[in-house]
C-alpha cells in the first residue's frame, strides 16, 4: 500500500484547505483511510476516519463539525475538507491505511501500519 498526501498549504484564520490522499496498491480488502496530525512539539493526533468501502466515517473531537473526510474510490483518493481553520490546526497531517478496524479503533494510530509523507498546513495571518 502506497499512500501520497497532498494539498496543504499556507491559509488564514477562518479559511478552508483541502487535503488529498491518493492510494495505491490496496491487496484485500476492508480497509480504513485515516487522517492524523502532529505539531511541533506535540504527540499525533486523531483527525478523521473512513471505511473504503460503505463509507462510515467518524472523528477527532476539536475537528468535529468543522472538517470532513471523504472519498472517490474511483479515483483512489480520500480528502479532508478543512474549514474555519484556526492557528491550532497548524501541523503535519498525514493520511494512513489499515484493515479490518472497528470504529473504536480507528482513532489510534498504532492500528495503521500505512503511512504517507505528510502535507504541512499553516494557519497564520
Amino acid at each position: 500500500v502506497q499512500l501520497q498526501a497532498s494539498g496543504g498549504g499556507l491559509v488564514q484564520p477562518g479559511g478552508s484547505l483541502k487535503l488529498s490522499c491518493t492510494v495505491s496498491r490496496l491487496t484485500g480488502s476492508d480497509y480504513v483511510m485515516g487522517w492524523f496530525r502532529q505539531a511541533i512539539g506535540k504527540e499525533r493526533e486523531f483527525v478523521a476516519a473512513i471505511r473504503w468501502s460503505g463509507g462510515g466515517s467518524t472523528y477527532g473531537g476539536s475537528m468535529k463539525g468543522r472538517f470532513t473526510i471523504s472519498k472517490a474510490n474511483a479515483k483512489n483518493t480520500v480528502y479532508l475538507q478543512m474549514n474555519s481553520l484556526e492557528p491550532e490546526d497548524t501541523a503535519v497531517y498525514y493520511c494512513a491505511a489499515a484493515q479490518r478496524l472497528i470504529i473504536s479503533s480507528m482513532s489510534n494510530e498504532r492500528n495503521y501500519p500505512y503511512w504517507g509523507q505528510g502535507t504541512q498546513v499553516t494557519v497564520s495571518s
